[in-house]
């Protein structure tokens, strides 16, 4: 086991000026670390106590006092201090048996100088050894970290490197993936492993955790537990740098991935265009991703603003991966000239698949990487499909979405084709080159009369069929009298006829009015 660097009072107790020294209370505290030596000699000390300093006093600032000895004692276990060395003879003769047993009670050791001692040298002794500790603890951590480098070049699995910290702190070692089983260097029985996992749960001084992200996603968790004694502030170094050892290690692995994966696109295409039969679709999957068992998937296509996709594409493409395989979607990527396809196939409850699509668009949209990019990259969700073969629907439907977005920009709120109820039906009349005459024939008159008296016909329309035809509820909506309300519905009627609530009407004045606001410069 490494050196751990941890100064403790009992091995204080070994040093120059302490030969005399005798513990009188807290036998079982020896232990606790000391990180720094101070010379207090006043009663009110909780502003200056960081914690794991051992104190020195010659108790002048108490003087016999047994309540404002109390009192100075409590401050210290409350503030975390070492211990206590108080100088018998000049100002303190004896030690109250309360203060004895309060200090018993919380393991707080009190020794006493049973001679006069020189505190300038005992602080200076401890400190210049507490210094020298540290910066052979940087040079350690230093030559660590070089020989994880020199690993990290010639490794094949990130498991040697749990190995190596095993060796060199010499404690146990945990490593779960998310969605993974735990792995533990050294191997041990089933029944340990369950101990062990439920023991880094639980915050304690012998455990610690260090969470691995990728691209600001916690993608794993690498623990070390110890049965011996603390977790040191080295070995927590020691952690840190390993972690992110593994992190370059993982990602390294990740880049290598998604090149490959780059290289299978033309097999994946042909599937998108139907050019692949149900059960080659089954054999890929069973060849590329066998622990898979598929419920149904769904296209989704990412379009970037610029003409080309940006230089930080694999970034992009490891981000967005990270994110959805956390929500129990396996993915396959295609690049295309100006934007990327994905190919999500679900693991999870169908029911459910919205949902965690959603939540990951948002994590996405939230990440570091694309608020520092502040492009606005569409995603464009198509229709979701039980059966695998039928993908290049879902691939077709996810193309319509992309085309009505871009049609309509930030007026549509759903990145699903299943949301864009009216929109679809805009966009199919829209595309057989009616739809201009279709809204003239509507709403034509209406639209003019707005113009020339500068009125309010349409909006009033519009509210009046989403009110159901209340004109209490429409007034309301519009902050109008009823008089006024009157007077429009009745100028409605000359313009539009009378019948315009009747059903079949009313349903085709409303798509009229969705299609003249969202696609503009229809009657132009």
């Amino acid at each position: 086991m490494h050196e751990h660097f941890q100064m403790t009072v009992a091995d204080v107790l070994k040093r120059k000026h302490f030969e005399k020294a005798k513990v009188i209370a807290g036998h079982q505290g020896v232990h606790r670390i000391v990180k720094w030596v101070h010379v207090v000699e006043v009663t009110n000390i909780h502003h200056l106590l960081k914690g794991k300093e051992l104190i020195l006093s010659t108790g002048v600032g108490w003087k016999e006092n047994e309540s404002l000895l109390c009192s100075f004692l409590q401050q210290l276990i409350e503030c975390d201090a070492s211990g206590l060395c108080i100088e018998i003879g000049t100002y303190t003769s004896s030690i109250p048996q309360e203060v004895i047993q309060l200090a018993d009670d919380h393991q707080f050791p009190i020794i006493l100088f049973l001679q006069e001692v020189p505190f300038v040298e005992i602080t200076q002794d401890i400190h210049t050894h507490l210094i020298n500790r540290h910066y052979q603890m940087i040079a350690n951590l230093e030559a660590y970290s070089q020989q994880l480098n020199k690993k990290l070049l010639s490794i094949g699995h990130y498991y040697e490197i749990l190995k190596f910290l095993h060796h060199y702190l010499g404690h146990q070692v945990l490593f779960q993936m998310n969605g993974k089983e735990a792995e533990f260097v050294p191997e041990c029985s089933e029944k340990k492993k369950r101990e062990w996992l439920a023991y880094v749960e639980q915050p304690s001084k012998q455990t610690a955790s260090q969470a691995i992200q990728l691209f600001h996603n916690d993608y794993a968790r690498l623990s070390i537990l110890s049965t011996a004694q603390e977790i040191s502030e080295f070995d927590l170094l020691i952690l840190d740098r390993t972690a992110t050892a593994i992190a370059q290690h993982l990602l390294r692995d990740l880049y290598v991935e998604e090149k490959k994966r780059l290289a299978e696109q033309e097999w994946l295409k042909g599937w998108l265009e139907g050019e692949h039969s149900p059960q080659a679709i089954s054999a890929y999957l069973t060849e590329h991703a066998p622990q898979v068992k598929p419920k149904g998937g769904v296209v989704v296509l990412c379009k970037f603003p610029s003409a080309k996709l940006s230089k930080d594409v694999t970034y992009f493409l490891l981000l967005f991966r990270t994110i959805f395989e956390q929500q129990g979607f396996h993915l396959f990527s295609i690049q295309l000239r100006h934007s990327l396809l994905f190919i999500f196939v679900n693991k999870r409850d169908v029911n459910t698949w919205k949902v965690r699509m959603h939540a990951g668009i948002e994590r996405l949209l939230q990440s570091e990487f694309m608020q520092a990019k502040k492009s606005s990259v569409t995603l464009s969700v198509g229709k979701f499909v039980d059966n695998l073969a039928l993908l290049p629907k879902s691939y077709q439907t996810a193309q319509e979405t992309s085309r009505i977005q871009q049609r309509l920009g930030k007026k549509i709120a759903s990145y699903f084709y299943e949301d864009l109820h009216m929109a679809k039906i805009v966009s199919l009349m829209e595309s057989s080159g009616h739809l201009r005459d279709m809204v003239n024939e509507y709403l034509a008159p209406i639209i003019q009369h707005d113009e020339k008296h500068n009125g309010k016909l349409l909006e009033t329309l519009k509210v009046y069929l989403a009110c159901n035809g209340s004109k209490k509820e429409t007034a309301e909506r519009l902050f109008i009298v009823r008089q006024t309300l009157y007077h429009r519905l009745q100028k409605l009627e000359q313009l539009i006829g009378d019948d315009f609530m009747h059903p079949e009407k009313r349903l085709a004045m409303e798509c009229m009015i969705y299609a003249y606001e969202y696609l503009p410069n229809l009657l132009e």
